[in-house]
């Protein structure tokens, strides 16, 4: 006993030793610094993968919407060549769509048999877009299974955007549920999305019989910028223009931010204090002196102003600074602002490739956002509009007979190929949706389909 407490006393006398005292210390601090490490990178590491599931998720939910839009364009097509190019894009949508869901970390029955929609849907859109490349038209039965896959494709389209808001209501981690497992989905998400996957996954029982033929194939920029007119000019010319076009009574301060590429112009770029709480940021082109951007984030009090008084007061705002015979083409609410676009208009021919986008407040209609990369690659103050080679009526013959058409006029577009086609521009009804369909005025060739998307937040189309 007596040893025991020899050796006691000994440590005890060796711990009061400075130097023993700091090794010790040391190593508790090397310790905790390395656990804290550690942790940090294994949270970094979940933050990595969930940012990563989450990007697959809502990526997955736009090219569903985008596959349900197209499947809706296929039905409306009256072009066996435009009719290939919409079931090639429902295809490569679809197929995307399937790639971007194998990356999540669920496995259950529900998402399977989505998958397994997806890859009909891509696998029979390919089959159809072959037949139609070689000019044969789809047949009335091809039409039908098109319009059975687009009713469910509306279905999953709303069943996906119910799961969003369930899981992330929630705050329910990708992660946990890779954890978990597939039961995690059913015990979190709702009834509605769990019921609405099981749903889709019946349906698919009718497509066991579909016949396939084999094995299962942005907006137009101009290089010359031709809008981008003017002598070179310098950085204290452009703060001039850029404290011109906010207001010179209203600016307090302006700072530059150097020079900037802005579209592939280069421009000089500003910060301008106007509030004491708001700022702006302003690019202006080197070339010309023309504003090529413009955005001010500040609050918003409560909306007092309609969506239709702001598109007027945008438009005002475009005059006054020089931006003539402009023409809002669809606009969208949120978070109290409008977003809108403007397309220039030539003798009551809408010219969509000269795009202006604004952003107004709906609390005083203050212009807060501007972009005019569209605008300065395409626009010209009097274009060379060709004679058309057929008639409006003969035109409208080429429109399928399902859309109810319920006005016409004229637009020039852009095309994937950078370049530009007058067409004539008939809106419509088919059921539940409006559509635009464009006719080329020299082939007669049907040579888009836009849809129409009316919300409560506003109209806009794809």
């Amino acid at each position: 006993m007596g040893k025991v407490k020899d050796k006691i006393y000994d440590f005890k006398d060796r711990l009061v030793d400075r130097k023993m005292l700091t090794i010790i210390v040391t190593l508790i601090t090397v310790i905790v610094v390395l656990a804290i490490v550690i942790y940090k990178k294994q949270l970094e590491y979940r933050n990595l993968a969930e940012n990563g599931y989450n990007n697959a998720f809502y990526q997955l939910v736009e090219y569903v919407d985008k596959t349900e839009v197209l499947l809706a364009k296929s039905i409306i097509s009256n072009s066996p060549k435009h009719g290939a190019e919409t079931l090639s894009n429902i295809w490569r949508d679809a197929t995307l769509a399937q790639s971007y869901l194998a990356r999540l970390p669920i496995g259950t029955q529900e998402l399977e048999n989505t998958e397994k929609f997806l890859n009909q849907v891509a696998d029979y859109s390919y089959s159809l877009a072959n037949k139609a490349i070689y000019g044969k038209e789809l047949s009335q039965e091809d039409l039908n299974n098109l319009s059975n896959l687009h009713e469910y494709s509306k279905s999953l389209k709303d069943t996906l955007n119910q799961l969003e808001t369930d899981l992330f209501s929630s705050n329910v981690k990708w992660g946990d549920l890779e954890k978990k497992g597939g039961d995690a989905l059913s015990q979190e998400a709702s009834n509605l999305s769990q019921n609405s996957f099981g749903s889709i996954g019946a349906q698919l029982d009718e497509y066991s019989g579909l016949i396939y033929d084999g094995a299962f194939s942005e907006h137009m920029t101009n290089p010359e910028r031709v809008g981008l007119t003017g002598e070179d000019i310098d950085e204290e010319k452009a703060k001039d223009i850029a404290k011109k076009f906010i207001g010179e009574n209203r600016v307090r301060e302006i700072n530059s931010n150097g020079n900037s590429e802005n579209g592939n112009i280069e421009c000089y770029s500003f910060n301008v204090k106007v509030e004491e709480n708001q700022e702006f940021t302003i690019s202006v082109s080197k070339k010309g002196g023309h504003v090529v951007s413009m955005n001010s984030n500040r609050d918003i009090k409560d909306a007092n102003i309609s969506p239709e008084d702001a598109v007027k007061m945008g438009e005002e705002f475009l005059e006054n600074r020089e931006f003539k015979n402009m023409k809002v083409t669809y606009y969208m609410r949120m978070d109290g602002t409008l977003t809108a676009n403007y397309a220039y208009e030539q003798n009551g021919i809408t010219i969509y490739p000269d795009l202006i986008k604004l952003k107004i407040a709906l609390d005083d209609g203050e212009v807060l956002g501007m972009e005019s990369t569209g605008y300065l690659n395409s626009h010209k103050e009097l274009r060379e509009i060709s004679d058309t080679k057929i008639k409006e009526d003969e035109a409208r013959k080429k429109v399928n007979e399902k859309l109810e058409i319920t006005s016409t006029g004229m637009a020039i577009i852009p095309t994937k190929w950078n370049t530009e086609v007058l067409c004539y521009e008939f809106k419509g009804k088919t059921g539940d949706n409006d559509f635009i369909v464009y006719i080329n005025t020299e082939t007669g060739e049907e040579q888009d389909i836009l849809m129409i998307i009316n919300t409560e937040e506003g109209t806009l189309t794809e």
